[in-house]
């Protein structure tokens, strides 16, 4: 696991130099945010996972932010924002409002969607209660459940290849 993810991580040293991220450079110098472990990968996962259900723009500044903060592995939380990407959103935001409908015990609200600022200020009037706290608990419930599968997986992956040196010798 540990191999396939070093692939495709960017370069520390060229995301410095990049003229959007330099004014952060001071803080990319951690090398937590860089390094790849059970410990920083769960944790980028779950700040990914985190990340993706608050529905406001610049979902990816806000989980670069909040890895380092916590000092997880930068590339993987921002990468993992784009669990809620163009193609998903509707569906994963209408899961969202569903959950946060289902908690408040309110029926269903109809509404035919267009996409102008009017007609989004109007619905979240009604629906936009429910579509939060669904946001809310859903990004606690993924980030928790995938921290713990990573963490699982990762063990698990460990543990294997100690195994199978062991059954070599």
């Amino acid at each position: 696991m540990k191999e396939l993810l070093t692939r495709w991580m960017p370069n520390p040293q060229t995301l410095r130099q990049h003229k959007h991220l330099r004014c952060f450079a001071r803080w990319l110098d951690h090398p937590g945010l860089w390094h790849l472990n059970r410990r920083s990968a769960a944790g980028a996962i779950a700040v990914g996972l985190f990340m993706a259900w608050i529905p406001v723009p610049f979902q990816m500044m806000l989980a670069a932010g909040a890895a380092i903060l916590w000092r997880v592995n930068l590339p993987i939380s921002v990468a993992t924002v784009w669990l809620t990407n163009p193609l998903t959103m509707p569906a994963l935001f209408y899961m969202a409002y569903y959950v946060g409908r289902q908690l408040l015990g309110l029926p269903a609200v109809e509404f035919d969607p267009v996409l102008s600022w009017e007609w989004l200020s109007s619905v979240m009037e009604t629906i936009g209660k429910p579509f939060l706290l669904g946001c809310a608990v859903l990004a606690v419930c993924s980030s928790a459940t995938g921290y713990l599968l990573i963490q699982t997986g990762w063990r698990y992956s460990v543990c294997r290849r100690y195994r199978q040196r062991a059954e070599r010798r």
